[in-house]
Protein backbone atom coordinates (compact mmCIF):
# COMPACT_ATOMS: atom_id res chain seq x y z
CA UNK A 1 0.00 0.00 0.00
CA UNK A 2 2.83 2.41 0.83
CA UNK A 3 3.97 2.64 -2.81
CA UNK A 4 0.80 4.65 -3.50
CA UNK A 5 2.34 7.76 -1.85
CA UNK A 6 3.50 10.30 -4.44
CA UNK A 7 2.98 13.60 -2.59
CA UNK A 8 6.12 13.02 -0.49
CA UNK A 9 9.62 11.98 -1.53
CA UNK A 10 10.58 8.42 -0.64
CA UNK A 11 13.62 8.46 1.65
CA UNK A 12 14.11 4.75 2.33
CA UNK A 13 12.33 1.47 1.67
CA UNK A 14 13.16 -1.17 4.26
CA UNK A 15 12.11 -4.77 4.56
CA UNK A 16 8.78 -3.76 6.08
CA UNK A 17 8.70 0.03 6.55
CA UNK A 18 8.76 2.83 3.98
CA UNK A 19 10.01 6.24 5.07
CA UNK A 20 9.08 9.51 3.37
CA UNK A 21 10.42 13.02 3.92
CA UNK A 22 7.88 15.39 5.51
CA UNK A 23 10.34 18.23 6.22
CA UNK A 24 13.85 18.74 7.55
CA UNK A 25 12.85 17.45 11.00
CA UNK A 26 10.23 14.76 10.32
CA UNK A 27 9.59 11.56 8.42
CA UNK A 28 6.38 9.76 7.57
CA UNK A 29 6.92 6.08 8.39
CA UNK A 30 4.47 3.59 6.88
CA UNK A 31 4.35 -0.03 8.00
CA UNK A 32 3.55 -2.22 5.01
CA UNK A 33 2.04 -5.72 4.89
CA UNK A 34 5.37 -7.12 3.67
CA UNK A 35 7.06 -9.81 5.74
CA UNK A 36 10.68 -10.90 5.76
CA UNK A 37 12.38 -14.00 7.08
CA UNK A 38 16.10 -14.77 7.19
CA UNK A 39 16.55 -11.20 5.90
CA UNK A 40 14.66 -11.94 2.67
CA UNK A 41 11.36 -10.24 1.80
CA UNK A 42 8.63 -12.70 0.86
CA UNK A 43 6.71 -12.11 -2.38
CA UNK A 44 3.31 -12.39 -0.74
CA UNK A 45 1.75 -9.83 1.61
CA UNK A 46 0.28 -10.60 5.03
CA UNK A 47 -3.05 -8.68 4.91
CA UNK A 48 -3.51 -6.28 7.84
CA UNK A 49 -0.03 -6.89 9.22
CA UNK A 50 1.02 -3.25 8.92
CA UNK A 51 -1.87 -2.01 11.04
CA UNK A 52 -1.24 -4.69 13.66
CA UNK A 53 2.47 -3.86 13.96
CA UNK A 54 1.73 -0.13 14.14
CA UNK A 55 -0.80 -0.48 16.94
CA UNK A 56 1.49 -2.77 18.97
CA UNK A 57 4.52 -0.51 18.49
CA UNK A 58 2.58 2.62 19.42
CA UNK A 59 1.28 0.93 22.55
CA UNK A 60 4.80 -0.02 23.67
CA UNK A 61 6.29 3.35 22.73
CA UNK A 62 3.74 5.06 24.97
CA UNK A 63 4.15 2.57 27.78
CA UNK A 64 7.95 2.84 27.82
CA UNK A 65 8.19 6.62 27.34
CA UNK A 66 9.11 7.16 31.03
CA UNK A 67 12.25 5.05 30.40
CA UNK A 68 13.51 6.72 27.22
CA UNK A 69 12.39 9.25 24.62
CA UNK A 70 11.06 7.79 21.38
CA UNK A 71 10.65 9.02 17.83
CA UNK A 72 6.86 9.54 17.92
CA UNK A 73 5.30 12.96 17.37
CA UNK A 74 1.72 14.14 17.75
CA UNK A 75 1.47 15.02 14.06
CA UNK A 76 -1.42 13.24 12.33
CA UNK A 77 -0.06 11.16 9.41
CA UNK A 78 -3.14 11.97 7.36
CA UNK A 79 -2.29 15.67 7.59
CA UNK A 80 0.97 15.34 5.66
CA UNK A 81 -0.30 13.54 2.55
CA UNK A 82 -2.83 14.39 -0.12
CA UNK A 83 -6.51 13.71 0.46
CA UNK A 84 -6.40 10.85 -2.04
CA UNK A 85 -3.55 9.20 -0.08
CA UNK A 86 -5.07 9.31 3.41
CA UNK A 87 -6.48 5.82 3.07
CA UNK A 88 -3.00 4.45 2.43
CA UNK A 89 -1.60 5.81 5.70
CA UNK A 90 -4.59 5.42 8.02
CA UNK A 91 -3.88 3.02 10.89
CA UNK A 92 -0.44 2.01 9.70
CA UNK A 93 1.62 5.21 9.81
CA UNK A 94 3.29 7.65 12.17
CA UNK A 95 5.06 10.95 11.70
CA UNK A 96 8.36 10.61 13.52
CA UNK A 97 11.34 12.75 14.45
CA UNK A 98 14.21 12.70 12.02
CA UNK A 99 17.15 11.09 13.82
CA UNK A 100 20.68 9.92 13.12
CA UNK A 101 20.31 6.10 13.23
CA UNK A 102 22.81 4.03 15.18
CA UNK A 103 23.84 1.29 12.70
CA UNK A 104 23.23 -1.74 14.88
CA UNK A 105 20.45 -3.64 16.58
CA UNK A 106 20.22 -3.96 20.35
CA UNK A 107 19.12 -7.52 21.10
CA UNK A 108 18.10 -8.73 24.53
CA UNK A 109 17.70 -12.45 25.21
CA UNK A 110 15.91 -13.69 28.29
CA UNK A 111 15.59 -17.29 27.11
CA UNK A 112 17.90 -19.43 25.00
CA UNK A 113 16.44 -20.17 21.59
CA UNK A 114 17.08 -19.61 17.88
CA UNK A 115 20.57 -18.55 16.83
CA UNK A 116 21.49 -18.18 20.51
CA UNK A 117 20.72 -21.85 21.10
CA UNK A 118 22.81 -22.88 18.08
CA UNK A 119 25.68 -20.70 19.29
CA UNK A 120 25.45 -22.17 22.80
CA UNK A 121 25.42 -25.75 21.53
CA UNK A 122 28.65 -25.23 19.62
CA UNK A 123 30.53 -22.86 21.94
CA UNK A 124 28.86 -22.83 25.35
CA UNK A 125 28.40 -19.09 24.84
CA UNK A 126 26.08 -16.65 23.09
CA UNK A 127 27.84 -13.84 21.25
CA UNK A 128 30.95 -14.58 23.32
CA UNK A 129 29.03 -14.36 26.61
CA UNK A 130 29.76 -17.59 28.54
CA UNK A 131 26.66 -19.34 29.90
CA UNK A 132 26.29 -22.15 32.47
CA UNK A 133 26.64 -25.69 31.14
CA UNK A 134 23.62 -27.93 30.85
CA UNK A 135 21.09 -25.39 29.65
CA UNK A 136 18.15 -26.80 27.72
CA UNK A 137 16.26 -25.46 24.71
CA UNK A 138 14.02 -22.50 25.59
CA UNK A 139 15.32 -22.33 29.17
CA UNK A 140 15.11 -19.01 30.98
CA UNK A 141 18.48 -17.43 31.65
CA UNK A 142 19.43 -16.39 35.18
CA UNK A 143 19.73 -12.84 33.87
CA UNK A 144 18.83 -11.45 30.44
CA UNK A 145 21.85 -10.87 28.20
CA UNK A 146 22.56 -8.08 25.74
CA UNK A 147 23.82 -9.30 22.36
CA UNK A 148 24.11 -6.62 19.67
CA UNK A 149 24.15 -7.21 15.94
CA UNK A 150 24.98 -5.23 12.86
CA UNK A 151 22.14 -3.53 11.00
CA UNK A 152 22.30 -4.89 7.47
CA UNK A 153 20.99 -3.26 4.32
CA UNK A 154 18.03 -4.85 2.55
CA UNK A 155 19.22 -8.08 0.97
CA UNK A 156 22.11 -8.57 3.38
CA UNK A 157 22.21 -10.55 6.62
CA UNK A 158 22.50 -9.07 10.10
CA UNK A 159 25.55 -10.35 11.96
CA UNK A 160 25.79 -11.00 15.69
CA UNK A 161 28.74 -9.19 17.26
CA UNK A 162 30.31 -9.01 20.70
CA UNK A 163 29.80 -6.05 23.01
CA UNK A 164 33.50 -5.25 22.61
CA UNK A 165 33.07 -4.87 18.85
CA UNK A 166 30.09 -2.58 19.47
CA UNK A 167 32.25 -0.44 21.77
CA UNK A 168 34.92 -0.23 19.08
CA UNK A 169 32.32 0.90 16.53
CA UNK A 170 30.34 3.52 18.46
CA UNK A 171 32.22 4.13 21.73
CA UNK A 172 32.01 2.87 25.30
CA UNK A 173 29.66 5.49 26.74
CA UNK A 174 27.00 5.16 24.04
CA UNK A 175 27.32 1.35 24.01
CA UNK A 176 26.76 1.15 27.77
CA UNK A 177 23.81 3.53 27.56
CA UNK A 178 22.16 1.40 24.85
CA UNK A 179 22.85 -1.79 26.79
CA UNK A 180 21.42 -0.45 30.05
CA UNK A 181 18.26 1.02 28.54
CA UNK A 182 17.66 -2.10 26.39
CA UNK A 183 17.78 -4.34 29.46
CA UNK A 184 15.42 -1.98 31.32
CA UNK A 185 12.98 -1.90 28.41
CA UNK A 186 13.00 -5.70 28.21
CA UNK A 187 12.42 -6.11 31.95
CA UNK A 188 9.48 -3.70 31.86
CA UNK A 189 7.93 -5.39 28.82
CA UNK A 190 8.49 -8.90 30.18
CA UNK A 191 6.63 -8.11 33.41
CA UNK A 192 3.66 -6.64 31.58
CA UNK A 193 3.50 -9.40 28.96
CA UNK A 194 3.56 -12.14 31.59
CA UNK A 195 0.44 -10.58 33.11
CA UNK A 196 -1.16 -11.22 29.70
CA UNK A 197 0.00 -14.86 29.60
CA UNK A 198 2.84 -14.08 27.17
CA UNK A 199 6.55 -14.74 27.54
CA UNK A 200 8.87 -12.43 25.62
CA UNK A 201 11.80 -14.73 24.92
CA UNK A 202 13.90 -12.13 23.16
CA UNK A 203 13.54 -8.86 21.31
CA UNK A 204 15.48 -6.21 19.45
CA UNK A 205 15.54 -2.44 19.70
CA UNK A 206 16.86 0.27 17.42
CA UNK A 207 18.06 3.69 18.47
CA UNK A 208 19.04 7.03 16.99
CA UNK A 209 20.46 10.33 18.15
CA UNK A 210 18.60 13.63 18.03
CA UNK A 211 20.12 17.04 17.29
CA UNK A 212 21.36 17.30 20.89
CA UNK A 213 22.91 13.79 20.68
CA UNK A 214 20.28 12.37 23.05
CA UNK A 215 19.55 8.67 22.68
CA UNK A 216 16.08 8.07 21.20
CA UNK A 217 14.17 4.80 20.68
CA UNK A 218 13.04 4.38 17.06
CA UNK A 219 11.73 2.10 14.29
CA UNK A 220 9.51 -0.53 15.95
CA UNK A 221 9.37 -1.98 19.44
CA UNK A 222 8.24 -5.32 20.85
CA UNK A 223 6.23 -6.52 17.85
CA UNK A 224 5.83 -10.07 16.47
CA UNK A 225 8.36 -9.04 13.80
CA UNK A 226 11.04 -8.01 16.29
CA UNK A 227 10.37 -10.37 19.19
CA UNK A 228 9.63 -13.95 20.14
CA UNK A 229 6.28 -14.15 21.94
CA UNK A 230 5.47 -17.48 23.59
CA UNK A 231 2.27 -18.85 25.07
CA UNK A 232 2.99 -18.90 28.80
CA UNK A 233 0.27 -21.46 29.52
CA UNK A 234 2.00 -24.34 27.69
CA UNK A 235 5.64 -23.29 27.98
CA UNK A 236 8.02 -26.04 29.06
CA UNK A 237 11.81 -26.20 29.14
CA UNK A 238 13.36 -28.46 26.51
CA UNK A 239 10.63 -27.93 23.91
CA UNK A 240 10.19 -25.33 21.20
CA UNK A 241 7.26 -23.28 22.56
CA UNK A 242 4.10 -22.27 20.74
CA UNK A 243 4.69 -18.75 19.48
CA UNK A 244 2.68 -15.68 18.46
CA UNK A 245 5.18 -14.30 15.97
CA UNK A 246 6.79 -15.06 12.63
CA UNK A 247 8.55 -18.16 13.96
CA UNK A 248 5.67 -20.10 12.39
CA UNK A 249 6.74 -18.73 9.00
CA UNK A 250 10.42 -19.42 9.71
CA UNK A 251 9.60 -23.02 10.62
CA UNK A 252 7.64 -23.50 7.40
CA UNK A 253 10.50 -22.05 5.37
CA UNK A 254 13.02 -24.30 7.14
CA UNK A 255 10.91 -27.28 6.14
CA UNK A 256 10.64 -26.14 2.53
CA UNK A 257 14.37 -26.82 1.90
CA UNK A 258 14.79 -23.22 0.74
CA UNK A 259 18.44 -22.10 0.85
CA UNK A 260 17.53 -18.72 2.46
CA UNK A 261 18.67 -16.68 -0.52
CA UNK A 262 16.43 -14.80 -2.99
CA UNK A 263 14.08 -15.62 -4.52
CA UNK A 264 11.94 -16.95 -1.67
CA UNK A 265 9.45 -19.78 -2.16
CA UNK A 266 5.79 -19.05 -2.78
CA UNK A 267 3.84 -18.94 0.48
CA UNK A 268 0.70 -21.12 0.49
CA UNK A 269 -2.52 -19.41 1.49
CA UNK A 270 -2.80 -21.44 4.71
CA UNK A 271 0.66 -20.25 5.83
CA UNK A 272 -0.38 -16.64 5.18
CA UNK A 273 -3.62 -17.10 7.11
CA UNK A 274 -1.95 -18.82 10.07
CA UNK A 275 0.69 -16.10 10.24
CA UNK A 276 -1.84 -13.29 10.39
CA UNK A 277 -3.89 -15.15 13.00
CA UNK A 278 -0.85 -15.31 15.28
CA UNK A 279 -0.20 -11.59 14.86
CA UNK A 280 -3.86 -10.78 15.55
CA UNK A 281 -3.90 -12.98 18.64
CA UNK A 282 -0.85 -11.41 20.27
CA UNK A 283 -2.27 -7.92 19.66
CA UNK A 284 -5.52 -8.94 21.32
CA UNK A 285 -3.67 -10.31 24.33
CA UNK A 286 -1.30 -7.38 24.75
CA UNK A 287 -3.71 -4.51 24.18
CA UNK A 288 -6.86 -5.85 25.88
CA UNK A 289 -7.81 -3.76 28.92
CA UNK A 290 -4.29 -2.58 29.51
CA UNK A 291 -3.26 -0.12 32.20
CA UNK A 292 -1.04 2.81 31.31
Amino acid sequence: MSNKITSLKLYHQGKVRDTYIVDDSHFLMITSDRISAFDVIMNELIPGKGEILSSISNFWFNKTSPIIKNHLTEIDPESVVSSEEKRFVSGRSVVVKRLKPIPMEAIVRGYIIGSGWKDYQSTGSVCEIPLPSGLKLAQKLDQPIFTPSTKADVGDHDENISFEIMVNKIGKELSNQIKDVSLELYATALKYAESKNIIIADTKFEFGLDEESNLVLMDEILTPDSSRFWDKSNYSVGNSPDSFDKQYLRDWLEGSLWDKTPPPPTLPDDVIQQTIKKYQHVRELLLAKYDN
